[in-house]
């Protein structure tokens, strides 16, 4: 079983809690992709970027100073936002990290598909972003199909944890397999409305993805039936709105 989930937006260094146990494996393709923004004006990195003028130059002056091989910090230590908070990482027993290490993959815009002790450096690009490189128009064209490949060589069944944005980097392709793909299992957060409708919100389904993934690491779930018995936050298992494929809880 592998557990893909998306990264945040805003990162830090931490080269003293714990060290990197390797790099990127599509280090090679985030060199690329470096090369590519550094050859951008700041006005165009801006706009790709989507963000202020402070954002903007504090990652200008990261892509200046970027070094892909030293001063890396973990990258499930590296990534901030609600879903890690929730993760909280930080805290982890040594179990709980050799399980992340198995199970997770966090799926980047620049590194490709990432193991949570690969080390990385502090970096903006979203995988929507439309950053062309070589050939490609954007990143879902210049990754194409290989992380989904990259799974598939890992697993027969991959947990979807990750947001429409990062899970279409990879869920398109396993339905372009066919049969000889790994099973695909969504997970949903949400709570019901008057109507009796599934209610997603953004803020909360984040929280619930890094809950299941901390409560995934402290009960060594090894199958994705395991999941159905998850309760952080509220949530129950809906099994009346839930397939095979699509595992929904409902947050009372």
């Amino acid at each position: 079983m592998r557990i893909i989930i998306s990264p945040a937006k805003k990162m830090h260094v931490d080269t003293d809690s714990l060290a990197p146990e390797g790099l990127p494996q599509f280090l090679s393709e985030a060199r690329r992709l470096l090369s590519a923004l550094r050859a951008m004006p700041g006005p165009a990195l801006q706009a790709l970027w989507n963000c202020n003028d402070a954002i903007a130059a504090l990652n200008m002056e990261r892509l200046r100073h970027m070094d892909l091989e030293r001063d890396l910090t973990p990258a499930i230590l590296s990534y901030e936002g609600i879903q890690y908070q929730y993760m909280a990482p930080g805290v982890f027993e040594t179990g709980q990290f050799a399980f992340i290490q198995e199970h997770l993959r966090i799926l980047s815009g620049l590194y490709g598909v990432v193991r949570p002790l690969d080390g990385v450096a502090p970096y903006r690009l979203e995988m929507q972003a439309k950053l062309a490189a070589g050939n490609a128009p954007d990143l879902y064209a210049f990754w194409g199909d290989r992380l989904y490949r990259t799974l598939a060589d890992e697993t027969d069944v991959i947990v979807n944890l990750a947001s429409v944005e990062y899970a279409k980097a990879v869920l398109p392709h396993a339905k372009a397999a066919g049969m000889r793909a790994p099973r695909i299992v969504t997970c949903l957060f949400g709570t019901i409305d008057a109507q009796g409708r599934l209610k997603q919100r953004a803020t909360a389904a984040k929280a619930a993805r890094g809950s299941m993934v901390r409560w995934c690491a402290e009960h060594n779930v090894q199958h994705p039936e395991g999941l159905c018995a998850f309760d952080q936050l509220g949530h129950v298992y809906d099994e009346a709105r839930s397939t095979d494929d699509c595992l929904v809880f409902v947050q009372g």
